[in-house]
């Protein structure tokens, strides 16, 4: 039986003396091939950093070049030693007669990626060094906070990443990098939307969700916080909006936290959502063959999207992250929505209820900054709202005023009349308003939506009921094409001449009740909301 092979070599010198991975012959080659050739020069200052070079000498010198390429000047021998005279570090860097070596250390720039790869892989070596010493000091210290875990995986992320915890940032690098962003904008004015969130008022208010953004959507119980929250979920998952670079249609990857709802009754609103079917009557089991398969229909559509559930009543916020990062790396992240703020806990003790919260969310807003995408944070509203009969504020929001500090979108859900509130017709009572009480980046408004209860769903105020005709019992059915591209809003489909599909497993549909199909329960009467 063959030797398994060791993970690595416990005789190493390197791992003897503990001296850290490097390359001093790489790193002199790749300063070189900057004053050879100005070609080579572009990539390599712009994949390394002065931190990514071991020997302080080259630190030094790639500094000075960094400078003089932001000046858009030449990099040779003579800027360089200008430019290391003008910072009086001329001696630090080895003198003049170790500049003049280095022109001479490589013949042509022409192996310029394979010296650039060494020092990389060196400098990753050592981060990973700088990460585990970490890690086992937080070990030693008996992880008192409970983060030991979490520091791990957030250390070895940004890594696994080419994350850096950041440094200085030059004005002129900043600058050029907004100007090629508003180039991008003058060629294309969609060049820089967000994610769709299904409502064309909101998406021309907040240019869609951006990255990094966090999101907090606030309301009292049964506004319809979750159901917006998966409205926009599912919008943004079966959007054939973003393309790939072949120009295939690229969705969105979505992520659910429900700390609230089981997956299933989330599945169940999507289903009812997406088929326009009266969600009371499929709890009953009281469905028409057309409904049957556009339920169907809607299963294979949802079946395909990238949206991913987790529900779970005991999370804490760097379990969510920790899921996160994982995704991300394993299958992609677009979006995330965490329902709800006021379930999530910290794991441990912890002074006030108001600190915790104020900690959950500075560790969302760093966690949508760090994956790079929005989170859309639904957050509970105290009393005070109810008493006061007026629209919701800022200050409304329960438990913590950190909240409306760290999230960079604050919208408010708020419905004047009650459901049940004698009367008011059903038109006025559905009447909802999405008000952008915050917004950090663009400007604030108000949105009018329409809440169509059966379906478990807003709409723009302006889609009327014209639009879209109601279930009927005469052998057709038509729907509204805005649901999803592969409706055909003239399609008719006759009840007497329609058998459902099996489905993956053979099963005869037709044989099947709507209960044992959506796996549900014809009792569950609760909140639609």
């Amino acid at each position: 039986m063959p030797k398994q092979k060791e993970e690595f070599n416990p005789n190493h010198p390197n791992l003897k003396a503990r001296i850290r991975p490097h390359n001093t012959e790489a790193e002199a080659a790749v300063l070189g091939c900057v004053l050879l050739d100005e070609e080579a020069s572009v990539r390599i200052l712009s994949e390394l950093k002065e931190a990514d070079f071991f020997s302080k000498a080259h630190k030094v010198i790639f500094d000075a070049m960094c400078n003089i390429y932001a000046r858009n000047v030449p990099i040779d021998f003579v800027t360089l030693i200008e430019e290391l005279e003008s910072q009086g570090t001329t001696e630090a860097a080895g003198g003049v007669e170790y500049i003049t070596r280095l022109t001479g250390v490589v013949p042509s720039a022409a192996n310029h990626k394979y010296y650039l790869e060494i020092i990389k892989k060196n400098a990753t070596l050592r981060r990973l060094i700088d990460a585990s010493e970490k890690i086992i000091d937080c070990a030693y210290t008996g992880d008192p906070d409970n983060e030991a875990v979490s520091l791990a995986e957030r250390e070895i992320y940004a890594i696994a990443e080419k994350g850096d915890s950041g440094s200085f940032v030059p004005i002129a690098r900043a600058t050029s990098e907004v100007i090629d962003k508003l180039e991008q904008l003058c060629r294309d004015p969609k060049a820089t939307r967000g994610i769709t969130t299904g409502f064309a008022s909101l998406n021309r208010l907040l240019n869609g969700l951006q990255r990094s953004d966090l999101i907090l959507l606030a309301a009292r119980p049964g506004q319809g916080k979750t159901s917006i929250g998966m409205n926009i979920i599912q919008h943004a998952a079966l959007s054939r909006e973003r393309k790939s670079p072949t120009g295939k249609v690229d969705p969105y990857s979505c992520a659910v936290f429900s700390l609230e709802m089981p997956y299933t009754q989330l599945a169940k609103r999507m289903i009812c959502s997406e088929a326009l079917v009266d969600m009371t009557r499929c709890n009953a089991g009281d469905l028409t063959a057309a409904e049957w398969k556009r339920i169907m229909d809607a299963k294979a559509r949802l079946d395909k999207a990238k949206i991913h559930i987790y529900d779970s009543s005991n999370m804490t916020p760097m379990e969510i992250v920790s899921r996160c990062r994982r995704l991300k790396r394993e299958q992609g992240l677009d979006l995330v929505m965490i329902d709800y703020l006021q379930l999530m806990t910290m794991g441990g003790r912890v002074e006030s209820r108001q600190q915790e919260i104020s900690t959950i969310t500075r560790m969302m807003k760093i966690a949508a900054r760090e994956l790079d995408v929005p989170i859309l944070l639904l957050s509970q509203m105290s009393r005070a709202i109810e008493q006061r009969k007026g629209r919701p504020q800022m200050s409304d929001l329960r438990e913590s005023g950190a909240i409306e500090q760290d999230a960079d979108i604050i919208m408010f859900i708020y419905r004047e009349h009650d459901n049940n509130e004698p009367n008011i017709t059903e038109e006025e009572r559905n009447k909802v308003e999405l008000i952008i009480a915050k917004h950090r980046n663009g400007s604030q408004g108000t949105i009018n939506l329409r809440w169509e209860g059966p379906y478990v769903r807003f709409v723009d105020v302006d889609r009327t009921h014209s639009e879209e005709s109601a279930p009927a019992h005469d052998g057709t059915f038509t729907v509204d094409n805005a649901v999803s591209d592969d409706f055909d809003p003239t399609a008719a489909v006759p009840l007497d001449d329609y058998t459902p599909p099996p489905d993956d497993d053979g099963h005869d549909l037709s044989e099947q009740s709507a209960e044992e199909i959506l796996k549900v329960d014809p009792n569950d009467t609760s909140d639609i909301f």
